[in-house]
């Protein structure tokens, strides 16, 4: 079971908070503000917020320029990973991912079923990596978010869990790009 060193110092992230969806705007957005409100709550620096419709090129707009900018770790999405005809957000960032992270989809269904039951079913969760930046795609509940942020983010982007983390392996993320993106977790 995973534990926390506290002989480890805390490294905070850079995370950006993108809401996908047709109806919201920062004021009711209640999924990104969980996400945002969660992370920062964390130590973690919410590094960007937006908010595009349930478009396969806005989404992936965003999602590059994040991806490019140095200042951003990792990008959280929540919204459209659902069946109706408007849910994109996988079709729309999975192609950019060097590589998928089948285990957060698993992990995520383990965590919804356990609350919502076979319910779990209507989410595409998904995660990847892109450019040395880690993707988490989150279904547009409030709740959804509370489940992924709490059950799987929160720890796995803490460098001082244990048995392992994300954050300890984000130097060597982009090893084959021959660049740094982040600094201050070393292995």
């Amino acid at each position: 079971m995973a534990s926390i060193d506290e002989s480890k110092q805390f490294v905070p992230l850079n995370i950006a908070v993108l809401t996908v969806s047709d109806t919201r705007v920062l004021t009711d957005d209640k999924s990104g503000q969980t996400l945002a409100d969660r992370l920062t709550g964390a130590g973690h620096h919410l590094a960007a917020r937006a908010i595009v419709t349930d478009d396969i090129e806005a989404i992936r707009a965003v999602i590059r320029r994040w991806i490019a900018d140095a200042g951003v770790d990792v990008v959280i999405t929540t919204g459209g990973t659902g069946f109706t005809g408007r849910d994109v957000t996988p079709e729309a960032i999975e192609p950019l991912f060097e590589k998928r992270m089948d285990g957060f989809s698993i992990a995520f269904h383990m965590l919804s079923h356990a609350k919502i039951g076979t319910s779990t079913i209507q989410s595409r969760a998904t995660a990847g990596v892109a450019g040395a930046t880690y993707i988490f795609c989150l279904p547009g509940s409030p709740g959804a978010c509370r489940d992924g942020w709490d059950g799987i983010l929160a720890a796995q982007l803490d460098y001082r869990t244990r048995p392992c983390n994300f954050v300890e392996i984000m130097p060597r993320l982009d090893e084959h790009l021959r660049r740094a993106k982040t600094k201050g977790a070393t292995v």
